[in-house]
């Protein structure tokens, strides 16, 4: 992590704030007025440890992390969650246990409604003797000095717990790959690690029994077996989640880089927004590839990174415009409305979209409804059954018409404006 905060640093996109800041709503407060830019909160009032903050909060902050031109995102990893690459494993260097007490932590509590202090940016691992290593994102509720609430959804790590892996590991502060790979909704038995690996070279380390990426801190955990009630905390959408019982786990060792350095993330912020929403695009680039050819897809913030795309294809049969938006649903199932535009469209700026839905759509003929299961983030949905309306519009060019009458006219003559303004 260290490296790409000092090429950011280089670059003159980090921020570096020294006044004191409190863990209590006021570094989060910075965050969000300064979201879309790296931070580094230097001093933080009561801790040790500096605080870096929205380093994934961009795409070019993202593709800068993992040394690649921005355009190229999407394709590098659609093509390392295909193709994941088998970690080394080297030796745990600079590294030493400290006392497992998370309240020595600079833990953020983000807003007045959050049920207490949030460790948002946590990856955890875990290694299942079948199904080999698994890395995913799981928000924790501070509940006591070596305590956590996690939000465990039913899927991998779920599983793994079910099959009596109790002990994992925590890592805060790790590598780009690492910190894009482990929002990757990767098949079982497919190692986000893998396809970190496959991004950009990342090594594992062994902690106390555990591999794990070289991340700033890494926590030994394990389920305890009780529950507690986790929540409120803001969401994507940027409202409150419900409170739900959820399971507890205990802070058994914690080991720490050198003068280490604490990631926060901000709920409901552009980094948050990225880390969910971005590695859903390969999905649905992936599955429209398979009926027609996909230029671009756009998980778009107005839309909560989460529920909204926009889909850029190369249309040659009339069709392709209905066929890549039932793709795109089937390549996020939690999305709710997505649109498909020609690829004279840039699907990077709204009011391209918006002008060609203008120009191009009949919406008793462009737009494909179904009803079937959506998001739990979408507090408009059916709140026991989650059922909701999801819609497709078909912005693209009939083909039965004159592609010029959709077109805008270019300017008449080549001019430097510059040669005019004195």
């Amino acid at each position: 992590m260290r490296k790409f905060i000092d090429v950011f640093d280089k670059k003159g996109l980090l921020v570096r704030v020294k006044k004191p800041v409190d863990v209590k709503y006021e570094t989060a407060t910075i965050m969000k007025m300064l979201d879309g830019k790296p931070i580094l909160f230097e001093n933080v009032k009561n801790f040790s440890l500096p605080v870096v903050a929205n380093i994934c909060s961009t795409r070019e902050l993202v593709a800068i992390g993992l040394d690649i031109k921005q355009n190229e995102v999407i394709k590098k990893l659609a093509d390392a969650i295909d193709n994941p690459k088998e970690p080394k494993t080297v030796e745990a260097k600079d590294y030493e246990e400290i006392n497992p007490d998370i309240t020595k932590i600079p833990i953020l509590t983000y807003y007045p409604s959050d049920g207490g202090p949030y460790i948002a940016s946590g990856v955890v691992v875990v290694n299942d003797k079948e199904f080999g290593l698994n890395a995913s994102y799981h928000r924790m509720m501070v509940i006591g000095k070596d305590r956590v609430v996690m939000r465990i959804l039913p899927r991998h790590f779920n599983k793994f717990l079910e099959r009596g892996n109790k002990e994992f590991a925590i890592c805060i502060g790790n590598p780009m790959p690492v910190i894009v790979s482990a929002a990757v909704s990767a098949k079982l038995c497919k190692s986000e690690l893998g396809i970190a690996n496959a991004l950009k070279e990342t090594n594992l380390i062994e902690i106390d029994g555990h591999k794990v990426p070289e991340a700033e801190i890494v926590m030994i955990a394990e389920i305890t077996g009780e529950e507690h009630d986790e929540g409120p905390f803001l969401d994507l959408t940027e409202t409150p989640d419900i409170v739900r019982k959820q399971r507890v786990a205990r802070i058994k060792k914690i080991f720490t880089k050198k003068n280490p350095v604490f990631h926060a993330l901000l709920p409901g912020g552009l980094e948050h927004k990225i880390l969910m929403g971005m590695p859903r695009e390969p999905t649905i680039f992936r599955e429209v590839n398979k009926v027609c050819e996909c230029k671009d897809v756009l998980i778009t913030p107005g839309g909560c990174s989460w529920l909204h795309a926009a889909v850029s294809i190369k249309k040659k049969n009339p069709d392709d415009g209905r066929k890549a938006i039932d793709a795109s649903f089937k390549g996020h199932k939690s999305m709710k409305h997505v649109w498909v535009v020609d690829d004279d469209i840039n699907i990077h700026n709204p009011n391209e979209i918006e002008w060609a839905m203008a120009t191009r759509f009949q919406g008793d003929k462009d737009m494909v409804i179904k009803k079937e299961k959506g998001s739990s983030l979408d507090p408009s949905s059916d709140l026991e059954t989650r059922k909701t309306t999801k819609i497709g519009f078909d912005l693209t060019i009939p083909l039965d018409r004159n592609p010029k009458d959709f077109k805008k006219l270019e300017l008449p003559m080549k001019l430097r404006v510059e040669d005019y303004l004195g």
